[in-house]
């Protein structure tokens, strides 16, 4: 009996702190869209296209 009750303190105790909340969800929401839009302003930059048109266009010869 003392092991079940010991394994059932251990399981509650581990499921008090599995998943996110809602406010985690919605701050790592707005981290991955903050990087999307960085990473587009990079990638759509006039040197960062010139070196992949670079790279591509000696990738096809």
């Amino acid at each position: 009996m003392y092991k079940l009750i010991a394994r059932y303190r251990r399981l509650q105790a581990e499921a008090a702190d599995a998943g996110m909340s809602t406010a985690e969800y919605a701050i790592g929401t707005l981290a991955a869209v903050a990087f999307a839009g960085v990473l587009l302003k990079v990638v759509t930059s006039g040197p960062v296209q010139s070196a992949l048109g670079a790279v591509i266009g000696r990738a096809l010869k």
